[in-house]
Order: C-alpha cells, then sequence, then structure tokens
C-alpha cells in the first residue's frame, strides 16, 4: 500500500498544472495523486481526465487555509504532500521525503532544498536560497531535528521552510492544520506552531522541487498589498520583544524585492 498521497491544489486555469501533474506521475515513488479545488472547471476536469486522476471539490470554507485544510483532508495514507499547481516536483522527492521520515521515531513534517522557476531558468544560487540554507542548517543533523529550541531558532529570523515542499505526517498534525488569520505568512504561523510539537522537522537537503516565481502568484499579489510585511512583523513578535521584532519585519522585507521575475 502507498504511504503518500500528493494533493494538488488547483485553482482556476493555470497554465502549469499539467507540468506539475506530469512531474508527480514521474516519480520514482509512486504516490497516490489527487486533485483539490474550489474553482471546478472543464480545463481542471480535462486533465483529471487526461491523467486518470480523482477531482474533489470544496464547497465549505475557501481561502488559503481552507482550501490547503481540504486538500489535507482528501488523503488517507500517513503522509502528504499538497502541491501547487505552479510548482515541479524532481523525481526523487517522495522517495528521499518518505524515506527521510520513516528514519524519524516521530516526524512531524519533511520538507527539502528547492530551486526557484523564472521563466524558462531555474536557479539555486541566489542570495535568498543562500540564506535560507544557512538559517536550515542545523536541521541537517539528525538528532537536531528533534530539539525544540533548534527549530524555533531556524524560525526566529524568517520562514526557510519552502511551503510546497512541506511533505506533512498527518497523524501528527492538530486540527485543523492552517488557520485562517493569516494570508502570505500562514506557512510560517503553521510552523511556528508545530515547532512546539515534541517531534522532528526532517529537513532534505537536495534541491528536490523548483518553485515557480510569477506576478499571478499569491505571494506576489500579498508583496503588491504590503500585506506581507504586516504579517511577518506578527511572526517575528512571537520570538521576540517588540523593538527586535520590528528590526527584523524592516531587514526581513527586503527579501521580498527576491520575488521581482526580472531578477
Amino acid at each position: 500500500m502507498k504511504s503518500h498521497t500528493f494533493v494538488v491544489c488547483a485553482y482556476k486555469e493555470s497554465e502549469y498544472l499539467e507540468e506539475c501533474i506530469i512531474s508527480l506521475l514521474n516519480q520514482t515513488m509512486q504516490s497516490e495523486i489527487k486533485i483539490a479545488t474550489s474553482t471546478p472547471n472543464d480545463y481542471i476536469q480535462s486533465l483529471a481526465e487526461k491523467y486518470k486522476l480523482e477531482v474533489l471539490v470544496n464547497y465549505g470554507e475557501t481561502g488559503i487555509a481552507g482550501d490547503w485544510n481540504f486538500a489535507l483532508g482528501c488523503a488517507d495514507t500517513k503522509y502528504v504532500t499538497i502541491a501547487h499547481q505552479d510548482d515541479i516536483y524532481l523525481e526523487d522527492y517522495t522517495a528521499t521525503v518518505v524515506d527521510a521520515m520513516d528514519r524519524q521515531k516521530k516526524p512531524i513534517i519533511a520538507f527539502t532544498d528547492y530551486c526557484e522557476i523564472r521563466g524558462e531558468r531555474k536557479v539555486t544560487d541566489i542570495k535568498l536560497l543562500k540564506i535560507k540554507r544557512i538559517m536550515l542548517f542545523p536541521l541537517r543533523s539528525r538528532i537536531l531535528q528533534r530539539v525544540k529550541w533548534v527549530r524555533r531558532l531556524s524560525l526566529s529570523i524568517g520562514s526557510a521552510i519552502c511551503c510546497p515542499s512541506v511533505c506533512y505526517c498527518m497523524e501528527q498534525m492538530p486540527e485543523p492544520v492552517f488557520l485562517k488569520h493569516f494570508r502570505a505568512s500562514i506557512d510560517w504561523q503553521t510552523w511556528e506552531r508545530l515547532s512546539r510539537i515534541k517531534g522532528s522537522f526532517v529537513f532534505c537537503p537536495d534541491v528536490l522541487m523548483g518553485h515557480r516565481i510569477h506576478e499571478q502568484s499569491e505571494t506576489s499579489a500579498a508583496i503588491k498589498d504590503h500585506v506581507r510585511t504586516c504579517e511577518d512583523y506578527e511572526m517575528f513578535c512571537k520570538f521576540w520583544p517588540a523593538p527586535i521584532a520590528k528590526f527584523l519585519s524592516k531587514r526581513y522585507a527586503k527579501s521580498e524585492d527576491s520575488n521581482n521575475i526580472e531578477r
């Protein structure tokens, strides 16, 4: 029996959805693959029929939190990855994260290093990605992955965990997993909550997925609306006194420049 499920969160008519699906089908270790959507349409249905995938429609709470919680609920395997429709997963993603989680006594989440997809380019060596790798360096150690203060230290100076790379161990997840308070920092908020749980944050340092940067993404929209800066400040306040949080949020805001597709 398969122990892992990819649930693709499909929204409207993304030109990248088929490429995402193909990357999941090409994994060296096969998973269950499902499509979850709150915007059912002929385009999504046609791709599902082409690749013989089940489509599950969210008629309940929508928005990012609602859609992601629904996606996790669509699976009945031990491990679940919410595949973002614009991204791709390298062929060894599933095999690597499942093996890494199976090696830990009590995994909470597993996540990988990643590249950015900018147009036709796959970028791995920009400044932001290098900084994130430094932030996550302590979590390369299987022993330190289990240490609460180490996990929280890595999160205290920013969110270095790439959300679409995350695989969730469902027996460890709270209910609900995602809270609807945030829009841009909803993933960072979730990692902070999960960091308090006894268990391991399993970091796989290989580049095993590609995260697409484009102007229609929710991250880009949140930056344009200045939502992200406000939410980041609130997140820093979970780790630091207000003056330090304010200083860090201003410095952290400069990372928004990396979301410029021209860079």
